[in-house]
């Protein structure tokens, strides 16, 4: 759960970068136990979270997490990464200011090159400049295990196109119980 001061942290990051933040409000629980529900966590090594923000999949993930697995969460906000580092102390987590564009080389250097079982993002690729989203996608793709799924939530099916030209299975809905409602996917690899 977030104090209020979390929320005004969040809020004012959002205002100094809305394109990269996404959203005025972090995710809610509904999201959160939609997404992970996707996830097989016994056969979970290495997960993989952009865009970790101020920790809303951070924790339920860790909670969720095995002992000897680990989570990489790559954010391209200094503020971000410095909150879940002070916030959060737990082995398995390794926090990198980075961008999710250099996947592949964070899991060579984080993850002992091992390839991420899961993705999970809330990257606003909408508001993406142009080619950033398909690099993103493609990167990501070729990080994952074969069998291994990216997990998206976002406000608009902007993301369906971008998924499509990397991945042949994806299953989709919209949680119109989620405020606002939005959309959750997960692709599957091979």
């Amino acid at each position: 759960m977030h104090s209020i001061a979390d929320h005004l942290k969040f809020f004012r990051q959002f205002l100094r970068s809305p394109k990269m933040v996404g959203s005025v409000i972090p995710t809610s629980q509904i999201v959160i136990d939609h997404l992970l529900a996707a996830v097989d966590w016994s056969a979970t090594r290495v997960f993989v979270e952009y865009g970790p923000g101020m920790g809303t999949f951070t924790r339920p993930i860790l909670d969720r997490l095995g002992p000897d697995a680990r989570l990489i969460a790559i954010d391209t906000c200094r503020d971000f990464i410095d909150h879940l580092g002070d916030a959060i102390a737990d082995p398995r987590l390794r926090l990198v200011h980075g961008s999710a564009a250099d996947i592949e080389s964070i899991l060579a250097e984080e993850a002992g090159g091992l390839p991420a079982d899961y993705v999970i993002s809330g990257l606003p690729f909408s508001t993406l400049p142009p080619g950033v989203g398909d690099g993103i996608m493609a990167a990501t793709e070729r990080a994952l295990a074969p069998g291994g799924a990216l997990l998206i939530y976002q406000y608009s099916t902007f993301v369906l196109p971008l998924l499509r030209r990397c991945f042949t299975n994806i299953r989709y809905r919209r949680l119109w119980r989620n405020v606002p409602p939005c959309f959750v996917f997960v692709a599957r690899k091979g």
